[in-house]
């Protein structure tokens, strides 16, 4: 099986090679391709991308709709949506064939853990990766994947600007489709928490995902999200 990774990227330019590199580590020796889809008219994280096999796009901003440019891009069996500030664990690729040759599964995401030494990271990560288990709702930056036919005959991510990994899982489970949580972690950036500051950030987090979950559409939501009015993907 070949595995697509698609990277939904905004002024990603200083990390993107270093993320490439990780992929190339994660994959021993399993095919896949990998898509960098840039949401910036300007290219100017594609621009320094040194690897000449990468398969860049250009798609109008927003993380879903990069996402869905990439899927449509792909030819693998398998789609993984990583978020540029996030790094794979060893032997990734290999883990997520495992995963899927149950054919009770049609996707699934990794634990999480973050790149910082500080104890509340720490417990963000624990309580996240037992959530997740418990709920079988992973978020974007757990490195979701999936079949690739199962993705497209669902339609691909919602066109909306917030909590499509969200919205797209709540639809896996409306139609009894089963997703696995492999027992190991993605490190991801701390920098979206100690941007906000943490505790406002959790709390603020919180706040969204209850108010989407009982019904606020995604569009209301996220003026809440971010502090300044600048709507990255990968963030």
């Amino acid at each position: 099986m070949k595995i697509s990774v698609i990277i939904p990227v905004v002024h990603e330019g200083e990390k993107i090679n270093e993320i490439l590199d990780s992929i190339k580590a994660a994959s021993a020796d399993v095919s896949y391709e990998t898509i960098v889809v840039d949401g910036d008219l300007s290219g100017d994280t594609i621009s320094q991308i040194s690897d000449s096999s990468v398969i860049t796009l250009m798609a109008p901003r927003g993380r879903a709709l990069q996402m869905n440019a990439g899927a449509a891009r792909a030819c693998g069996d398998i789609l993984l949506f990583l978020h540029a500030d996030t790094l794979l664990p060893p032997k990734a690729f290999s883990k997520i064939i495992t995963a899927l040759s149950n054919s009770n599964f049609i996707g699934g995401a990794f634990d999480l853990k973050i790149q910082n030494r500080r104890w509340i990271f720490k417990a963000i990560g624990l309580a996240a990766s037992w959530k997740h288990r418990l709920t079988r709702v992973p978020y974007g930056d757990q490195a979701i994947f999936i079949l690739r036919r199962y993705f497209e005959n669902m339609g691909g991510y919602a066109g909306i600007p917030l909590m499509e990994d969200v919205e797209l899982m709540k639809r896996v489970k409306r139609q009894r489709g089963h997703i696995i949580i492999v027992p190991a972690a993605v490190i991801t950036s701390s920098r979206k928490w100690e941007t906000d500051g943490v505790f406002y950030a959790i709390i603020r987090n919180w706040i969204i995902q209850i108010l989407y979950l009982v019904g606020m559409p995604a569009r209301h939501l996220i003026k809440y999200y971010y502090k300044e009015q600048h709507h990255h993907a990968g963030k």
